[in-house]
């Protein structure tokens, strides 16, 4: 099926897609702690009769039996060396399965692993990782192909740039939102939307963790944004134990009833996922009668994102600013720790120029005496990590901006592309490839073009070649190319004139440098900030500048009230009490914190590179080892996991922090030494383990360190655990406390074979679970101690069960 076919069908049709496999494998006599895909390729009718199914209760289309045919997962299984022969194999069985009545979607789900910059697998190895898999399917014939269940949107993008860089089939893209409506490292369903169309997805949507009422919310959220047609996947409800077995708590009737609303809000792709079967795909296709799909219907709005934030760049938003502070020039300190390979500077003006009102970054590394490329990979890893701003790339290099676009988990802003040769033949391409925005700098090889007219002459010779490659110009920002009026009154008007022609008759954004404008003349802030206020006068979206000028922000804030693009003067409003209120300047807290609140700081931002200084200065300083720890790094541990819980944080930052306290802990333990024999005997102790056959332990191992950090003595025995092992475990070391994981409802039964097992063993040892499939009414139901829905949660519940 090509992309063309593909969506005109689903401009004129729902797609109905299959319900879960995993279950109705197990209902048919897959045992637990198999590999799936093997059992399935040496039971092979199993998955014949199933999607035959399937088909014959409506699906137009089946996934593949690949949900854990990557390399990692099918290693677990000593079975690493063989996925393209398995991938082809199951791809094969699918396509016997429906024959002509249907199209085989190739299954690609996650590794299990956390891709950099919000893990520790290389975006590389990911992608060769999923272009391994896609081998197989498409040498096994798949029509298209489904990214799904994806909790990690760098993951996912690994995911589809391996499916286009292998082929030119559609591929749809389907993340995982908990009930929050965030994944678990924090991105929402718009910047997801915004990221992967952008990115090349041919459609994108949700599946798992929620039932339909919530996934529908996700649906509508998507839908005001979508280019792309959108697909919904919804858990049968909550699992429950019946009988000793795993069910939803939704019947097919029920599921059946929201169908209508799915399309009213916007859905062009069908299916269900956990606890749905072909009865479930029976109740989709019977509802569906009489109604049409609504085609992709998006706002004209120009939408950069990062990981976990949008922003919305137009005419009848607010001015967005670009902080410029990240740059080297003129900058000697950030010059010298750049060529030192350190990034302390960086983190400090990002934090800062978001905190003062930046709401986009502009990232320039480019100076000599350094290797441009791998110092803007490790910023944008760091900018991606420690803020929710989108980045403005800015590079003259080619090959610097492709590196960073390439491992940037977001939709970034390229700064710029001019209409010389050399520029617009190499950086349109790439910029297409990976779905950046860009800014028009009208320049051309004949040089600066001093009148308007000559500049938006540019513009529009770049853009026609930008619509080549799909771009809108809603997807392009002119920079109206700032000239001194020291050396020409007339260059702020015909800057001004190339603002108004964007705004309206070209349509476009704008943006602007501010400072070129006053360069040589005295009192330069006065000329910035007129200039400033006549550009949004005649319609400027955006300008870069350095948010810390408090003239140049309450211009900005007063600017967008007059242009109505505040609603209720509300952002105004709030800027003017936080100056009336008289909060420090940033850059004050840092200069004047002491030695021990820098530790305590950098373990709340997550600051690992600088932690051991800020030790040693405060060891120097006299502060006693025991002291740094009790008064400073525990309560800042203490303080993340409160803004975790205020969902202020998310799993990338929590991960940082916790990564940060381990290397505290690790300076600080040889000068404890003695102290920590002395109490030794009284750590608490907790057995952790997921149970067996669920070889997921992302989530325990997270769990794992968040413990160790808050002072638990932690047995972790890995994955796949019996419970014989586990009370073998608690019996040898006297652990107090049991903590259980379990990603899959296939394995969720084991919880209660180790409940059941502590219990006969006489044991009086807590337990405690957590895992995407479980919740606190399925730990009453199987007789635990307790719940927790996440690592932070897990150490409070730790200390609860421990008395502590």
């Amino acid at each position: 099926m090509n992309k063309k076919d593909f969506l005109d069908y689903l401009n004129k049709n729902i797609l109905v897609l299959d319900g879960a496999t995993g279950t109705e494998l197990q209902k048919r006599g897959m045992p637990s702690g198999v590999c799936p895909e093997m059992w399935v390729i040496e039971n092979p009718d199993v998955i014949l009769d199933i999607q035959k199914d399937y088909i014959n209760a409506g699906s137009n289309a089946v996934y593949t039996c690949t949900f854990g045919g990557n390399r990692i997962k099918l290693s677990e299984f000593g079975l690493g060396d063989k996925v393209v022969e398995i991938n082809r194999k199951l791809a094969q069985l699918s396509k016997k399965a429906v024959g002509e009545n249907g199209f085989v979607a190739g299954d690609l789900a996650p590794t299990g692993k956390f891709v950099k910059p919000f893990g520790d697998m290389p975006f590389e190895e990911a992608v060769d990782i999923y272009k391994e898999q896609v081998k197989g399917l498409l040498e096994g014939g798949v029509d298209f192909f489904v990214i799904e269940t994806m909790m990690d949107i760098q993951e996912a993008r690994a995911a589809l740039l391996a499916v286009k860089e292998s082929c030119d089939l559609p591929v749809c893209v389907s993340m995982t939102f908990d009930e929050s409506g965030r994944t678990l490292t924090g991105t929402d369903p718009v910047s997801a939307l915004i990221i992967l169309q952008s990115f090349g997805a041919d459609a994108v949507g949700c599946n798992c963790s929620t039932g339909p009422q919530d996934m529908i919310k996700i649906i509508r959220a998507m839908k005001p944004y979508a280019k792309v047609p959108l697909l919904a996947k919804p858990n049968a409800g909550l699992p429950r134990l019946i009988d000793g077995k795993t069910r939803f708590d939704m019947g097919a009737e029920e599921f059946g009833s929201y169908i209508g609303e799915f399309i009213e809000a916007g859905v062009n792709l069908l299916g269900g996922c956990c606890g749905t079967s072909p009865l479930y795909i029976g109740e989709i296709r019977k509802n569906m009668e009489g109604l049409s799909p609504i085609p992709p219907q998006p706002k004209e709005i120009c939408a950069l994102a990062s990981a976990r934030r949008t922003v919305f760049v137009d005419a009848n938003e607010p001015v967005v600013v670009v902080g410029e502070r990240i740059n080297p020039t003129g900058k000697k300190k950030l010059q010298e720790e750049l060529r030192q390979g350190m990034t302390s500077l960086v983190r400090q003006f990002a934090i800062e120029q978001v905190e003062k009102g930046a709401n986009i970054l502009d990232v320039n590394v480019g100076m000599p005496g350094i290797d441009e490329k791998e110092t803007m990979i490790k910023v944008v890893e760091l900018l991606s990590s420690i803020s929710d701003a989108p980045l403005c790339l800015d590079s003259s290099s080619p090959e610097v901006l492709e590196a960073a676009l390439r491992i940037y988990p977001g939709r970034a802003l390229i700064n710029s592309i001019s209409a010389e040769k050399a520029k617009i033949e190499k950086l349109l391409p790439i910029a297409a490839k990976y779905g950046a925005a860009f800014i028009i700098l009208p320049l051309s090889d004949a040089g600066v073009p001093k009148s308007a007219e000559e500049r938006c002459r540019i513009v529009e010779e770049v853009f026609n070649q930008a619509s080549k490659l799909g771009y809108m110009k809603k997807d392009v920002i002119v920079d109206g190319l700032v000239m001194t009026v020291s050396a020409d009154q007339e260059a702020a008007l015909e800057t001004l004139k190339v603002i108004k022609w964007c705004t309206d008759s070209f349509g476009c954004g704008t943006i602007v440098g501010l400072s070129n404008v006053s360069f040589g003349m005295p009192e330069r802030a006065w000329i910035n900030s007129a200039f400033l206020a006549m550009a949004i006068g005649y319609g400027l979206t955006m300008a870069i500048l350095n948010p810390s000028s408090d003239t140049l922000m309450s211009i900005k804030m007063a600017s967008d009230v007059l242009k109505a693009k505040d609603k209720n003067s509300k952002r105004y409003i709030e800027h003017f009490a936080a100056l009336k209120s008289g909060m420090p300047e940033v850059s004050e807290k840092k200069d004047t914190a002491s030695s021990v609140e820098k530790v305590y700081d950098a373990v709340v931002k997550g600051d690992r590179e600088n932690i051991r200084k800020y030790i040693d200065n405060a060891l120097n300083d006299g502060t006693e080892p025991s002291v740094i720890v009790d008064k400073y790094l525990i309560p800042a541990i203490t303080h993340v996991g409160d803004l975790y819980d205020r969902k202020e944080y998310f799993l990338p930052q929590l991960i940082q922090s916790a990564e940060t306290m381990k290397e505290a802990f690790g300076i600080l333990e040889p000068l404890l030494k003695k102290e920590s024999e002395d109490k030794k005997g009284s750590k608490v102790g907790v057995v952790l383990a997921t149970v067996k056959g669920d070889i997921h332990d992302i989530g325990k191992n997270i769990v794992g360190l968040m413990l160790r950090n808050y002072g638990f003595e932690v047995y972790d025995l890995g994955k796949d655990v019996s419970a014989e092992e586990i009370v073998k475990k608690v019996k040898e070391t006297k652990a107090p406390i049991i903590g259980l994981s379990a990603l899959m409802t296939t394995t969720m039964l084991e919880m209660r074979e180790v409940v059941n097992l502590v219990r006969k063993e006489g044991l009086d040892t807590k337990i405690m679970i957590g895992g995407a499939v479980v919740n606190a009414d399925y730990a009453k139901e199987i007789g635990a101690d307790g719940y927790s829905e996440d690592a932070y949660a897990a150490v409070k519940l730790a200390s609860r069960l421990a008395g502590i």
